[in-house]
């Protein structure tokens, strides 16, 4: 009951452990290769697509920022419009209440 605990390992020789991490390199070397050169044309398909697809978008945002600046210039516009129509209804407005005390005035006896 003195005696240690002794735990017994094979022990592999040196050779083997490298070749066995070669043999991981190498099939995960031919994992990786199988995956982009048999993929590889569909990588490059989908990588023109997706440029396509981004000159649409790119096109789109132009056109949607054209449209903007229009509104915005119409909305510009239409505001100084608003301005000027009510100033002139406003004159009006005075215009027309100076002639209804002039029409008053008139019908008014003088005494």
């Amino acid at each position: 009951m003195t005696a240690k605990q002794v735990a017994v390992r094979s022990q592999r020789p040196w050779y083997f452990q490298w070749g066995v991490a070669v043999l991981f390199v190498a099939v995960g070397y031919f994992i990786a290769y199988w995956q982009f050169t048999d993929g590889g044309e569909n990588i490059h398909e989908k990588l023109r697509q997706a440029v396509l697809e981004n000159q649409v978008l790119q096109t789109k945002i132009i056109q949607v920022e054209r449209q903007l600046q229009i509104e915005q210039a119409a909305q510009s516009n239409l505001g100084k419009e608003l301005n000027l129509v009510q100033d002139e209804n406003m004159h009006i407005k005075e215009d027309l209440l100076f002639y209804k005390n002039m029409v008053n005035n008139k019908r008014l006896p003088h005494r």
